[in-house]
């Protein structure tokens, strides 16, 4: 028996045949009456607790033919193929609910694209979006995807030129295509998590004497440096996906280097990958305020690019090798909610996001969609589709019941930058320039978050730790 629904119908059965023998034999069938109810009984107590998790990984190459536009910087086009770049798939089964996690090796996307998507996988393949969560790398050096959104409204000087929809039909279908893929092939699978340590990213406020911020290094501004790893294994205890969570930039490369590339978040995926023998998704974490320690250079060589194989790579190899337990039973339980903020004062809004905002009294709100995921009752992921200050994810998982909290940044859209309450006074690009919000979202959004994390996700209790394996 290897899923709830083979329980059930093997109860059923059992019930039917001992209730006709009831009525046809009733001298045989009373005497064993109490040994049917504990026969059914243990069976639907099974049926609940022992589904075995099914998983698999898909790798598209989504790498261009042709030119292409490159997101990040000034507008620019590309002359050639650096690295080649993937989406990367995700599928996770827990017998009654299927979860989809896709990393893209691109920038950044309108939540319009997200939605159009999703649509498509819920109307052709009855794929609840709930269930699927996009995520993208955030390279500098990936083509651009969709409407521009609200990046059009912030910086419309950078998309001047028609957008390729060609392009962004491959990645459409790219993507569609791997999901069912990912759904076709799910195999047994055992779960593990961990978490390591590196020290490849750094502050990028540069506070000058007057307070101004600019983007820069700052050494000693707030940072994140945990590695949160969730490792998927099949059944024998071969790797079949790992999943790596880290806030980085990715500016290794800067607006002089016009190839396609993963920059440091593919660099270090394909490493990883030559060395664990399965796919590797890079899923980027809070990096709003958070560079690579080498940034914005103008060739791979002179930013040290193959250096975050250590740097970052290594890190992520060393924390997977502590990852001693695994478990073959996982409950998964998606939900979300909506945190409604006050939109920052004289700022226009994009048309594509029309559901994503609203107005009471005259005044304007950005309405915020964040996603939850619980893994049993040890791991709760929390995503949204911002580039939020690292603070704000800091203070959200030390706060969190759950000893494995992570927060997957630039997921299902793109809204722009959310920095903490403090980030304002010293006013930067962050702030002045590519974000919707003021400085009351931080506490809107990080209250949120800790109260259904502390509230609502935490008293749904899954029942299904699993079956330990050392």
């Amino acid at each position: 028996m290897n899923t709830k629904n083979d329980c059930f119908i093997f109860t059923i059965r059992s019930i039917a045949f001992y209730g006709r023998l009831l009525f046809t034999r009733p001298s045989i069938s009373f005497s064993f009456l109490p040994l049917l109810l504990v026969f059914c009984m243990t069976f639907l107590f099974v049926a609940n607790v022992t589904a075995q998790l099914r998983a698999s990984v898909v790798k598209v190459d989504i790498s261009p033919s042709d030119s292409q536009y490159l997101v990040g910087y000034g507008e620019r086009k590309s002359t050639g193929i650096h690295d080649r770049i993937y989406h990367r798939i995700v599928a996770l089964d827990d017998g009654k609910t299927q979860f989809y996690l896709i990393s893209s090796e691109i920038c950044l996307f309108s939540p319009s694209e997200y939605d159009n998507v999703v649509a498509k996988l819920q109307k052709q393949h009855g794929i609840n979006p709930l269930n699927v969560w996009w995520s993208v790398t955030h390279t500098h050096s990936a083509p651009e995807v969709g409407p521009p959104g609200i990046y059009g409204v912030y910086m419309g000087n950078r998309v001047q030129h028609t957008i390729d929809t060609a392009y962004t039909a491959m990645i459409e279908q790219s993507l569609i295509k791997g999901v069912l893929e990912a759904k076709k092939n799910l195999v047994p699978a055992r779960l593990g998590v961990g978490w390591g340590f590196s020290q490849a990213n750094i502050n990028r406020r540069a506070i000058d004497v007057d307070g101004k911020a600019s983007l820069g290094l700052n050494p000693d501004g707030p940072v994140d440096r945990r590695i949160g790893l969730i490792r998927i294994d099949k059944a024998d205890g071969k790797p079949l996906a790992l999943i790596a969570n880290y806030p980085i930039h990715g500016t290794v490369l800067g607006d002089k280097f016009v190839q396609v590339s993963g920059d440091a978040p593919g660099i270090v995926s394909e490493y990883v990958e030559g060395k664990i023998g399965a796919p590797v998704l890079f899923i980027n974490g809070a990096a709003g305020n958070i560079a690579p320690i080498y940034s914005v250079y103008p060739t791979p060589a002179a930013g040290h690019l193959n250096q975050f194989r250590v740097l970052l790579g290594d890190k992520i190899l060393e924390a997977n090798r502590k990852i001693t337990t695994t478990v073959d039973t996982i409950k998964l339980l998606a939900s979300s909610l909506i945190v409604e903020t006050p939109r920052k004062p004289g700022l226009g809004w994009s048309a594509d996001m029309s559901k994503y905002t609203t107005t009471k009294a005259g005044n304007h709100f950005v309405r915020l969609p964040i996603r939850f995921l619980k893994l049993n009752n040890e791991v709760a992921i929390w995503s949204a589709p911002i580039e939020l200050f690292c603070e704000i994810s800091n203070e959200v998982r030390d706060r969190s019941p759950f000893p494995y909290t992570f927060y997957f940044g630039y997921t299902n859209g793109w809204f722009g930058y959310l920095p903490n309450a403090e980030a304002w006074q010293h006013g930067g690009y962050e702030v002045e320039t590519v974000s919707p919000f003021t400085p009351s979202a931080a506490g809107d959004v990080t209250e949120s978050v800790v109260s259904y994390l502390n509230g609502e996700m935490k008293s749904i209790d899954p029942s299904n730790k699993g079956k330990s394996k050392k």
